[in-house]
């Protein structure tokens, strides 16, 4: 390598280390910068410059918004510009919670700037009884515009998959050759193996149903609207529109806190059950399950699918006997920690372990995985659990 290029490649490594360290007396680089270089340093100064900006020296990054719509919006556009839109998505988050900018984006302006994502409808949704009339046609295009990508993203993968697994929990005794489920065949005919010509003889066949055009399942869906699972409740609203699309299966969704909605009404527009939510409050688990239990009609082929960290305001040893008794009446209970891309949340690990040991086992599920957990609990077979 010649000179001049070490010397570039050297350059650059302080290029790179003073956007990281953000300049100041104490970065050490001396390297200044100019031109875009400057500009995306002052983007990312103005969020994550906190103590810095007490800083007088020269290279320091200048820290806050100056909580001024303009300057946000201003912001907003900066980022925008120069960063990509995962990392967009990071900053917009990073502003809300660091900067308290959650009020701005009640102004129509302000929700026109920002990158649209699942946190963000998850803030706008905890903002909507503060949303002014005049914000509420804007935040419902910023909601509608996220719920259409994460239905492109997930429905036709959802829909395949659990239709696969309702047509294999109709299975037929004399199947068409296209029909025939040759991994329970062969197990079923074991004991007709002729050693001699080393193969089975298949005297039963054992194959897939078709999929029949009346329902075969029901799946209720318990969302805990508690704040922390922001995320969960617009991924399974989102997912309950998904299922209530599909003829063979019933989809109920309820959402609480301390009190019971029952918003199945509203799941042909998943923003209308996003509308319908109201995130924050307490939480009484025990008064969500006793509501859907009472509209369980056929255990054996209902699955319940509660959606919460399990903190419970409500009567503990109740819910235990509740999720005890569907389960006993023949219920799939599936229990998801969390339902988002974030992992599991913070949650009641007692409770978790109780429902454990009544063969409900609590876990975070990512909306990939959803599908999968849904099929299996349809089949009634093991959860594939992360």
């Amino acid at each position: 390598m010649s000179g001049t290029d070490m010397g570039t490649a050297g350059g650059e490594r302080l290029r790179r280390w003073r956007m990281v360290l953000g300049g100041g007396e104490a970065e050490g680089t001396g390297c200044a910068l100019a031109g875009r270089d400057a500009a995306m340093d002052a983007a990312l100064g103005a969020l994550y410059g906190g103590d810095a900006g007490s800083r007088k020296g020269s290279g320091a990054r200048s820290a806050g918004l100056g909580g001024s719509a303009p300057n946000v919006a201003r912001w907003l556009g900066d980022i925008r510009t120069y960063f990509p839109s995962s990392v967009v998505q990071v900053m917009q988050r990073d502003a809300i919670e660091r900067l308290g900018l959650s009020t701005l984006l009640l102004e129509p302006e302000m929700l026109e700037a920002v990158e649209p994502d699942v946190h963000l409808v998850g803030t706008l949704l905890s903002l909507n009884k503060a949303m002014p009339e005049t914000t509420k046609e804007t935040a419902r295009a910023v909601v509608r515009k996220v719920v259409e990508q994460l239905e492109k993203k997930l429905a036709a993968r959802t829909r395949a998959t659990l239709t696969g697994a309702l047509d294999r929990s109709a299975r037929i005794s004399r199947p068409r050759h296209h029909d025939i489920d040759w991994d329970r065949t062969i197990r079923a005919n074991l004991k007709n193996y002729l050693p001699e010509y080393r193969t089975v003889v298949p005297e039963r066949l054992i194959g897939y149903g078709r999929a029949a055009q009346s329902v075969k399942k029901e799946v209720i869906l318990c969302i805990d609207q508690s704040g922390s699972m922001a995320a969960s409740v617009v991924y399974a609203s989102v997912f309950g529109a998904v299922l209530a699309s599909m003829r063979s299966i019933a989809t109920r969704l309820v959402v609480f806190d301390t009190a019971v909605v029952d918003l199945t009404d509203q799941l042909d527009d998943p923003v209308d059950v996003l509308f319908g939510t109201q995130l924050g409050g307490g939480t009484d688990i025990n008064r969500a399950l006793a509501y859907c239990q009472s509209k369980i009609t056929r255990p054996a082929d209902t699955v319940v699918v509660l959606i919460s960290d399990l903190y419970e305001g409500g009567i503990r040893n109740e819910m235990l006997k509740r999720v005890a008794a569907m389960k006993g009446a023949g219920v799939e209970f599936v229990t998801l920690l969390a339902l988002s891309d974030e992992g599991a949340p913070a949650y009641d690990r007692e409770h978790a372990a109780a429902l454990a040991a009544l063969g409900a086992p609590a876990f975070a599920c990512t909306p990939d995985l959803f599908p999968e957990v849904m099929a299996a609990a349809l089949e009634k077979r093991p959860l594939p659990t992360p």
